[in-house]
């Protein structure tokens, strides 16, 4: 089958509306670039985690959406201006999608990553660089985690640094269940994973399996209630700072006496406000830093 692409330029009050009436019109997907990507009038769109842009569209926009090479596209552009209000029927190009293996060139853009000195997060359809390193075979997909980004790179070289051989390890957060899965790797005696997605819980368990790695994970109503150790040797919890400030209590008391309490998700400028929530508590300090990113780090106090 072939693919035909519908190019609309619109003003951002239009790019949202548009993109949805001509989902409805028949078309197969649609995106929304910058109209002036390429020029000195090109701006960035973005926003911090947690906190991105309610519209993801420019001052000048491109919608451009995909449609079967066969389907009727101008009554596509019609029915979808008419629904959203817009007159006249905007302006639009076409550009044939040329055939291409979609699964290869999806694949081509994964390769394994290295990271801290012997680890590798590796898709499936690839081979291990270093078959003797600590290998996670790992597949992008829905629930984050795959090591590409700076907070979880920063946790899995945390980790490597402080094995936690024969600790209990609670992964707060878990997502993929990349951080749980080091952690049993380098010799944790027993790991734990909460997450508050069943999405994440579903594909933590499914990578865990695949890794051969033994991993208890729960949503947090399920973990208060299983059976499990109540303080822990280890605890990382890669979030977010907001929500990392409202759990300190919560995270804190889960580190036992002696052990460590490792955070990230928290940017340079918020790594201050983070630790002084944990204060009471912990004495976090910033152990690393990556791209703008921070992994705060601290230890219980031992018992006297």
């Amino acid at each position: 089958m072939s693919w035909t692409e519908i190019v609309i330029e619109v003003a951002r009050d239009h790019a949202e509306a548009l993109s949805d009436a001509l989902m409805e019109a028949g078309a197969l997907s649609v995106s929304v670039e910058d109209a002036d990507e390429g020029t000195d009038a090109e701006r960035p769109l973005f926003g911090e985690p947690g906190m991105e842009p309610a519209e993801a569209a420019w001052e000048h926009s491109r919608v451009v959406a995909l449609a079967d090479e066969t389907a009727d596209h101008a009554a596509i552009v019609a029915d979808a201006a008419a629904a959203c209000g817009i007159a006249p029927v905007p302006h639009y190009s076409l550009r044939p999608v040329a055939e291409q293996d979609w699964v290869r060139l999806t694949q081509s853009q994964f390769d394994p990553i290295h990271i801290g000195k012997n680890i590798w997060v590796v898709p499936s359809w690839h081979d291990a660089p270093d078959p003797n390193g600590l290998v996670l075979e790992l597949d992008p997909g829905l629930a984050f985690g795959t090591g590409s980004h700076p907070t979880t790179r920063l946790c899995m070289e945390w980790l490597e640094a402080h094995p936690p051989q024969g600790l209990s390890v609670l992964d707060y957060g878990c997502g993929s269940g990349i951080l749980a899965m080091v952690a049993e790797k380098l010799g944790a005696a027993a790991v734990y994973g909460v997450d508050i997605d069943p999405q994440a819980i579903e594909s933590a368990r499914y990578n865990s399996e695949r890794n051969r790695c033994n991993i208890n994970y729960y949503l947090p109503g399920d973990f208060a209630s299983a059976s499990h150790p109540q303080a822990f040797g280890i605890v990382v919890a890669n979030i977010l700072s907001s929500p990392l400030k409202l759990m300190a209590p919560m995270l804190s008391s889960r580190v036992a006496p002696g052990g460590m309490l490792v955070l990230s998700g928290i940017l340079t400028r918020q790594a201050d406000e983070v630790a002084a929530a944990y204060a009471p508590f912990i004495k976090m300090t910033v152990w690393a830093e990556h791209e703008g990113w921070v992994v705060l780090a601290g230890q219980s106090a031992s018992p006297q």
